[in-house]
């Protein structure tokens, strides 16, 4: 009887999580930030004085706007948050948790989004009942507060938001070593990651002319379907109402890396004219992401005020203006950025007036292609823009 062979025996596999972590030059830095503000928590303890952490306000009351460079910026307010101050007390301890989570997850090269962030954190404190985070919409500012304690962005702490917007048009990027070409996207155009920066995304070749930056993505589809950005040389995105993060922030890189020009087409309302003041100015919330966000030449194309009569619109396309809308243009008629630009008061001034507001979509009761071929090309022809 043959004797059975003996299986030769394999060393097992070098597992992936085994493997040494190569940190970036910017892991590195954030890192040593990271570490540098526990080793000040300890420090004051080692003074026996009450462990704190300022935390930079980012209210409105800590905002300026920079009429040099066209922008909204910080100020230096900062809030004390300590450990032995019961109200502080839970906001002190989430701050420290979601610091040790983001310097988890850069010594092990990986990254999660917002809400993996969340869950990765989430656990009942040992001995109570007492909850780390109830809610996730407790976590989301937490993580704001460690960016600006940090001056490091979100990207750098290796957390990402969901992602969210489009991109069509004459643009050829590589995307972690991906070539995309965004003029062979189909009808869905490109999904706009949530993280933008260089060493993700690279642009290869850019043969338009100017950006269009739509506010939804009904609006883009019209755009894309009825290829709009190849009969007019240029980029086509959206961002799904307010645009997130990593839509502004690739704008903001296309805008300044390829000098193209970005227009917005955005719904004649409050809601519509704050996107557009969040795209050029920044947002007041992020103020201290606005220099790398913030695009100060970015015009406004519409819809316009006037638009019902230039367009000869019918009174069945309006829609009435809510108290809230009345309050709301009105805040944003004083917002420092506005207040002194008399196109736009003029603007404003005529929607309260007119009583109502008007969509994109309104354009449709002229001819379903009206907005793509009559609308925004005579905008582009006249220059008519808002600044």
């Amino acid at each position: 009887m043959a004797k059975r062979a003996r299986k030769k025996k394999v060393a097992p596999a070098r597992r992936a999580a085994d493997a040494p972590v190569k940190l970036t030059d910017k892991d590195k830095k954030t890192l040593k930030s990271i570490v540098g503000m526990g080793d000040r928590v300890v420090k004051i303890a080692g003074l026996s004085r009450a462990p704190h952490l300022d935390i930079p306000s980012r209210s409105l009351s800590n905002v300026k706007f920079n009429k040099s460079k066209r922008f909204i910026e910080m100020g230096k307010g900062t809030n004390k948050r300590e450990l032995f101050n019961l109200s502080q007390a839970k906001s002190y301890m989430q701050t420290m948790l979601v610091a040790s989570g983001c310097k988890q997850l850069i010594e092990q090269g990986k990254s999660t989004s917002i809400r993996g962030m969340y869950y990765l954190l989430k656990h009942t404190i040992e001995g109570t009942k007492e909850e780390t985070f109830n809610e996730q919409s407790e976590c989301d500012p937490v993580i704001e507060d460690v960016e600006v304690s940090l001056n490091a962005l979100r990207e750098e702490l290796h957390v990402y938001a969901s992602n969210r917007g489009s991109i069509v048009g004459n643009l050829v990027f590589d995307d972690s070593g991906d070539e995309i070409d965004c003029s062979r996207m189909g009808s869905g155009g490109y999904t706009i990651p949530s993280i933008c920066e260089p060493d993700i995304i690279q642009f290869k070749k850019c043969e338009a002319d100017f950006i269009l930056h739509v506010e939804k993505d009904t609006v883009w589809r019209r755009f894309n379907e009825d290829k709009f950005w190849r009969t007019h040389n240029c980029i086509l995105t959206h961002g799904g109402g307010q645009p997130p993060r990593g839509v502004r922030r690739l704008l903001h890189r296309m805008h300044h890396e390829l000098e193209l020009p970005v227009y917005c087409l955005l719904d004649n309302d409050p809601w519509g004219y704050y996107i557009y003041s969040v795209i050029k100015q920044g947002s007041i919330n992020l103020a201290y992401e606005s220099r790398r966000m913030a695009i100060p030449g970015a015009k406004f194309m519409g819809l316009r005020s006037k638009d019902y009569d230039r367009c000869e619109l019918t009174p069945s396309v309006t829609i009435k203006l809510s108290d809230q809308d009345i309050k709301r243009a009105k805040q944003i008629a004083s917002y420092p950025w506005f207040k002194d630009k008399k196109p736009w008061q003029k603007e404003i001034q005529t929607m309260l007036k007119n009583g109502f507001k008007l969509e994109v979509e309104a354009l449709i009761s002229k001819d379903i292609s009206y907005v793509t071929e009559q609308y925004v090309p005579d905008r582009l022809e006249d220059r008519d823009f808002l600044d």
